[in-house]
């Protein structure tokens, strides 16, 4: 990937949202750290003195501070701020992205980047900022990987959403009681509605406003109401909270939904960045640990792979990584060419995915029948196009036909709250080695061709060890509390 970057002062925006780094308590700047794992990440925590000195400093300098995290203080303001300040000149960087629900289709989107910055996104201050300051991350902008009106019924072969907890083995385990009561799941995404569709079922949900977020009662966009769905699906009874984010503030969602209180069990996230070659940019090396601090927590956390996308924090290797599977109509599985499968390049011996979704295939991946907000954009652009660019429902129904990794990650988070329920003691490794020894091994297909997995017997890198089997997943775990499987 080719990018240019270049000034041009009417295109850089109003406000520019950042986080600034104190000094990292283990003597190593945040920003040359590398492998940042729930083993590592308190080196890069900042004391308590640190941060509060710093985000006096930045205050008086007329910064707004947004929140702090333990490594981080998340902060606003006009570009020539950041330029005055830290001597440095903003630039605008035009990189391609895949479009939200065509994976087939690029376009460019504009990030923002500090000239001559030795890592992508990062301002390196001087002067009398390096006494407050290791480095300044610029945030980049994230991608959505998706994907009491009676339902459409489209008339092309399609998944409902009792159709995704029979396929999943997640039916099974609702027949024993086990529906992900008491467990708390965090979605970090564009919002959540109350639709008839929860109502019906008695599905409800809490909303929590990350930071610059606004309006807790509206989902403009819409895909994080559908995509929770799939979440309800597998886990009708989970304690269920949405932390609606404000792009590109991605890392200050996540830090809101980890500090929580009570904390979540687990966190799912259908929005990635783009994260092909090494380094990793400034911006992705602060979530990096704010993940690894949240799993040091015994948080859950589970990530879509992206479609198409070489979706970060997915490569992190303590993070559950998922991927898709496509079910036929006559029950035959293939690794979904719609969604992600790649080695990553970023983390020695990493296959992305660990485990798979129901997601379907291209070219639009028109496969599951979710609920959204009545005129939400989603409900409006997937109903542009006939089948199957589109969904073929009406602008305006409440209904939308996609899927994706977008859908596959809040599935699987589905899924280990059924584990959690089962065992609550389970920790964040041991979640993941029960779906990956369940899962059902995949052995035709290839991943988006963009990423270039393929499937085989056993681990690969299209769908990782396969499609997540929540009954299968379940016995396990009683297996090892009574004592029969080893940690």
């Amino acid at each position: 990937m080719i990018t240019l970057a270049y000034k041009i002062d009417d295109r850089l925006p109003h406000v520019v949202y950042a986080h600034a780094s104190p000094p990292s308590r283990g003597g190593v700047s945040l920003f040359d750290g590398r492998d940042i794992t729930s083993d590592t990440a308190r080196d890069f925590v900042s004391e308590d003195s640190a941060t509060r000195r710093a985000a006096e400093e930045l205050e008086g300098a007329g910064f707004r501070v947004l929140a702090r995290a333990p490594a981080t203080i998340s902060i606003a303001g006009p570009p020539a701020l950041y330029e005055e300040q830290f001597g440095t000149s903003l630039v605008t960087v035009e990189r391609e992205v895949i479009q939200r629900g065509a994976p087939q289709l690029r376009t460019t989107r504009t990030f923002l980047d500090s000239a001559g910055a030795d890592l992508p996104g990062l301002i390196a201050p001087g002067g009398r900022w390096a006494r407050f300051l290791e480095g300044v991350a610029l945030d980049a902008p994230a991608s959505r990987v998706a994907g009491a009106v009676a339902p459409p019924r489209p008339d092309y072969w399609h998944l409902t959403l009792d159709d995704v907890a029979e396929h999943l083995g997640a039916r099974t385990v609702h027949e024993q009681g086990i529906k992900g009561a008491g467990v708390r799941l965090t979605m970090v995404d564009t919002g959540w509605e109350p639709v008839p569709y929860f109502a019906e079922r008695g599905s409800k949900g809490t909303v929590v406003l990350g930071p610059e977020a606004a309006d807790p009662g509206v989902d403009e966009d819409g895909h994080g109401t559908c995509e929770s769905a799939n979440a309800f699906a597998v886990a009708p009874e989970v304690d269920f909270t949405m932390v609606k984010f404000r792009d590109p503030l991605l890392v200050d969602a996540f830090d809101t939904a980890a500090s929580q209180h009570p904390r979540p069990h687990i966190i799912s996230m259908s929005v990635v960045a783009e994260e092909k070659y090494p380094p990793l940019s400034a911006d992705s090396l602060i979530l990096a640990v704010s993940v690894s601090l949240a799993i040091a927590d015994g948080i859950v956390v589970v990530c879509a792979a992206g479609n198409g996308h070489h979706g970060y924090p997915a490569q992190h290797p303590e993070v559950i990584a998922v991927g898709g599977v496509h079910r036929d109509q006559h029950g035959g599985l293939e690794a979904s060419d719609y969604a992600s499968g790649f080695t990553s390049a970023l983390y020695t011996d990493r296959l992305v995915p660990d485990v798979s979704g129901l997601v379907g295939m291209l070219p639009g991946a028109t496969y599951i029948l979710l609920p959204a907000p009545p005129g939400s954009d989603i409900d409006q652009s997937h109903a542009k196009e006939p089948y199957p660019f589109g969904d073929g429902t009406t602008a305006g129904d409440g209904w939308v036909v996609l899927s994706g990794t977008s859908a596959a990650a809040p599935q699987v988070a589905g899924v280990c709250a059924l584990l959690l329920q089962t065992d609550p003691a389970l920790e964040p490794r041991e979640v993941r080695r029960l779906l990956e020894a369940s899962a059902v091994d995949v052995t035709r297909g290839a991943s988006n061709k963009d990423t270039g997995g393929i499937a085989r017997p056993n681990r690969d890198n299209a769908t990782g060890y396969g499609l997540v089997d929540a009954d299968a997943a379940v016995r396990l775990a009683r297996q090892r509390r009574q004592g029969g499987v080893p940690r």
